[in-house]
């Protein structure tokens, strides 16, 4: 398994470590649930130095990236961050990305981890005009520091004034414990946070440098199981879950980050053709009504027949019930809709609901 700079760390502080897609990562520290709570209420610190990371740059920079993406970066201020699914001929998602914006003409895109390579080979097959594009993971390390306390946490260690730093905005340029990182405001937890991006060398020095900053705010090292519980309950997408290959980004219900309207770009027409047809099936949330716990892959039935599949599925330490998301033939998608959820050769009733299932405290 491929190991972070932190690896060592993590062992230190008993981190469960587990393969997640080829990575030596904690899955947890002290526990999921306690972990989960402590970034909803305080803040937690993760380590996301698996995700990749890729440059763009070059005059036509811009254009080639309108080409691979399904939003619209035209009209992007430089400094901001632009969320996008990247699509096939088909309409189905190579991967959804961060695109981080210097200027025109240089670009830092974050991409999924067990994506880096494939994405890296996209974006080769498809480059034109004066553009190139360079895979920089190996520099960088990746912390995510996230929950209500982030900000107090973060301000002791940097000379910017943080609050002038506005949701999906970041720093390109910032001193921290000694060293320049890039600080954006954005996370994957609904809640306030900071993504940091640190040349690998120095991870250790800025994890160190902000649990000693966080330790009379409740900060915790947190790991990957509290992440995908924490994305889960505001529905924040998974790749391979809720958008992959075979699932678009219209049913997965991203439609106000695919701009029809703009020049074309890859999986136009199919994506055209789907939203001028209606969307055979969409995701949705579902609420437990029996007891049981639903995981992804699950079947879904409806009048004798299955009608689509748990995509997540989870216990919400947040809401404490047990609640998933699926993809599910329109028709049953909406709230109030009783189905049944196969759950170990059982049968078990669910109730489809609104999505995000908790609402996010941070709405700056």
């Amino acid at each position: 398994m491929k190991r972070t700079p932190l690896y060592d760390k993590h062992c230190e502080l008993g981190g469960k470590i587990i393969d997640f897609n080829g990575w030596a990562l904690p899955v947890q520290y002290s526990g999921i649930i306690e972990e989960h709570r402590q970034v909803r209420n305080a803040a937690g610190l993760f380590d996301v130095s698996h995700m990749g990371e890729i440059i763009v740059e070059g005059p036509d920079a811009t254009g080639f990236i309108q080409k691979i993406i399904t939003n619209d970066i035209s009209k992007t201020r430089d400094f901001r961050v632009v969320y996008s699914p990247m699509c096939y001929p088909d309409g189905g998602v190579v991967d959804d990305i961060l695109i981080y914006k210097y200027s025109d003409e240089f670009y830092l895109l974050i991409v999924n981890a067990s994506n880096t390579e494939k994405d890296y080979d996209w974006l080769s097959q498809n480059i034109e005009g004066k553009a190139t594009i360079r895979n920089v993971s190996d520099y960088y390390a990746q912390l995510a520091l996230q929950g209500p306390e982030s900000e107090k946490i973060l301000q002791k260690l940097v000379d910017i004034d943080l609050k002038g730093l506005k949701f999906f905005n970041f720093a390109p340029e910032v001193e921290i414990a000694g060293h320049k990182a890039v600080i954006s405001r954005s996370g994957y937890t609904g809640e306030d946070g900071f993504e940091i991006y640190i040349k690998s060398d120095y991870a250790n020095e800025l994890w160190d440098a902000l649990m000693q900053a966080g330790k009379d705010c409740g900060l915790v090292p947190a790991g990957l199981g509290a992440r995908d519980t924490l994305r889960f309950e505001v529905a924040l997408p998974l790749y391979g879950h809720e958008i992959s290959p075979d699932i678009t980004p219209l049913e997965a219900g991203l439609d106000r980050f695919v701009k029809l309207d703009k020049e074309n770009f890859i999986g136009k027409d199919a994506l055209i053709e789907q939203k001028s047809t209606g969307v055979k099936r969409k995701i949705a949330g579902f609420e437990m009504v029996d007891r049981g716990v639903p995981r992804a892959q699950y079947d879904i039935l409806a009048d004798g027949k299955k009608i689509g599949f748990v995509t997540s599925g989870s216990y919400s330490p947040s809401l404490e019930k047990n609640l998933g998301i699926a993809l599910l033939e329109t028709a049953y998608a909406e709230p109030g809709t009783e189905v049944d959820i196969a759950i170990r050769n059982r049968a078990l009733k669910a109730r489809i609901t609104v999505l995000p299932f908790y609402t996010k405290k941070y709405t700056k």
